[in-house]
């Protein structure tokens, strides 16, 4: 059954690669990246080995600690990616608790993480090969330290999904967590400040996480090379320990999941009572902009990509702290639209099959394009109006504010207007309606950032005469200069966005069954 489970597994991800060869392409692309990283991570672990046995020792147990925390936070940012051996799916199967647990177990070590883990586990050994007592050490404690990783992933999974209000919450988990993630580096950066943290203390902090279930299976080995038997059969007794009360805490989590799954509710809502859609003029475009709007409000995959929006004064601040910290939050905005301008190069994306209900309505492609466009700029640029006025209240640079904020509703429009045209040409897998925003679908993250990449790079460039007479107005004081910037930036953008909903619109008129029948295929991918 075991064998069974893990065929399925990887027969179930070569269908959804053989239906689309650019999913290929990018799962390809993808795997080569993973493969050079982990060469590249091989390489490093070889001259690790002619180091001194305790800085050797430090990388290893800080990195590999680091390892295991991502893999118990990735369940709050990937939940669902691996839905193929979904708990929910197999409980109509015959077998045993223990069975699952093992065939999740063993999925989650042949899947593309646990391959990585495992190659760059093994690698190790290339470092402890100057110390043959770490070898041996490493015979016991390296498998320990994969399938912890493993076990605390699926574990953490289970228990987010067994917990009221299971979608909402891994919603908000994975955004709550995504936050500090963005924020790491001036987290680190302001904790090494605040505690004088250096080469000593980092290893002092190293030295204590080998004693907690993070890193005791990482530093058996580093203990061992030293030397220190005593300190290494505690930390192999801590890392078993921890094993296995991951392994009863899952199968805990999971039983009660199977025999008590979530019920999902629906909230109650009075007769007549119909949301934007009873606030929009009863046409295509009010129609379209009024389901846009609430998909924006409600569906966190939306709501993902305003997450980067506070953070970005928050950056600024950080990395301009010690020069002109109001000139460089005076650029906040401009930067805000870069990030929210290509929100709409996935729009039909997210709708997946429930596109053909607007495309039964024969809508036409231009009132798509406006509506969709309207409920974006109705989000962002009210944002963007706080993000451009706020650093001039505490600067008083008032005469060059309308550079800044033509800056930024030039690129914002300009970006509506390409995502206008390209989101009516092609479709890409997404996470679907009710998973985890951060889903990943196999294959597609390469080809989404290289699209991503071609907007922002096309935009930009339309964008440039409103980009540099902003630049030249503001770094100069010219606040004539800034004016006609603003203006500039302005007049481009909304032609801009007028000429690619129109040619977007011709072109969802033209491709809109062909769209639909691709969302059909990834979803029966």
């Amino acid at each position: 059954m075991v064998a069974t489970l893990l065929k399925l597994r990887f027969r179930v991800l070569a269908n959804q690669l053989s239906r689309s060869p650019w999913q290929l392409v990018g799962f390809i692309f993808g795997a080569l990246y993973g493969l050079g990283v982990l060469g590249g991570a091989i390489v490093g672990l070889v001259f690790l080995g002619f180091a001194p046995q305790e800085v050797a020792a430090n990388v290893i147990v800080g990195v590999g600690t680091l390892v295991t925390v991502g893999w118990i936070l990735g369940p709050l940012l990937v939940f669902g990616a691996d839905n193929t051996l979904d708990p929910q799916r197999l409980v109509v199967f015959p077998m045993s608790l223990r069975r699952m647990m093992v065939a999740l177990t063993l999925a989650g070590v042949v899947g593309i993480p646990g391959i990585v883990t495992s190659v760059a586990a093994l690698g190790t050994i290339a470092t402890w090969v100057h110390w043959p007592a770490a070898v041996a050490a490493s015979v016991l404690s390296l498998p320990l330290a994969i399938l912890t990783a493993v076990v605390a992933s699926r574990a953490v999974s289970s228990l987010t999904s067994g917990l009221g209000g299971r979608r909402r919450f891994r919603e908000a988990s994975g955004i709550f967590v995504m936050i500090p993630l963005i924020l790491a580096g001036p987290i680190i950066a302001g904790v090494a400040t605040g505690f004088a943290l250096n080469i000593d203390t980092l290893a002092v902090v190293v030295r204590v996480l080998g004693w907690t279930p993070l890193g005791a299976a990482w530093a058996v080995p580093a203990d061992a090379a030293a030397g220190d038997w005593i300190a290494a059969a505690l930390k192999l007794v801590i890392a078993a320990a921890t094993l296995v009360l991951l392994w009863l805490l899952w199968g805990w989590s999971l039983r009660n999941t199977l025999a008590h799954p979530g019920q999902s509710s629906a909230e109650a809502v009075r007769p007549g009572r119909i949301g934007w859609f009873g606030r929009v003029p009863a046409t295509a475009t009010g129609a379209v902009f009024a389901r846009s709007l609430t998909y924006w409000l409600r569906d966190p995959r939306y709501l993902r990509q305003l997450i980067g929006v506070p953070l970005v004064p928050v950056l600024l601040w950080f990395y301009l702290r010690d020069g002109d910290v109001a000139a460089g939050l005076s650029f906040a905005a401009p930067l805000i639209a870069v990030i929210v301008g290509i929100a709409l190069y996935a729009d039909i994306s997210f709708d997946g099959t429930a596109y053909g209900t607007e495309l039964a309505t024969g809508a036409p492609g231009r009132a798509d394009r406006a509506g969709r466009t309207l409920a974006a700029a109705a989000i962002a640029v009210p944002i963007i109006l706080i993000a451009a006025i706020v650093p001039f209240v505490f600067s008083g640079l008032w005469g060059q504010f309308p550079g800044i904020l033509g800056m930024a509703l030039g690129i914002l429009l300009t970006s509506y207007g390409v995502c206008a045209v390209t989101s009516a040409q092609f479709v890409v897998p997404v996470a679907s309606s009710g998973d985890s925003p951060f889903t990943r679908v196999p294959g597609t993250t390469f080809l989404q950032g290289m699209a991503a990449m071609l907007i922002w790079l096309i935009a930009i460039g339309l964008s440039t005469p409103t980009i540099v007479i902003g630049l030249i107005a503001f770094f100069t004081g010219n606040a004539v200069l800034s004016v006609i910037g603003g203006l500039v930036g302005v007049v481009m953008g909304v032609i801009l966005v007028i000429v690619g909903i129109r040619l977007g619109g011709r072109a969802l008129d033209r491709n809109g069954p062909v769209l639909l029948s691709r969302l059909k295929a990834m979803k029966n991918a």
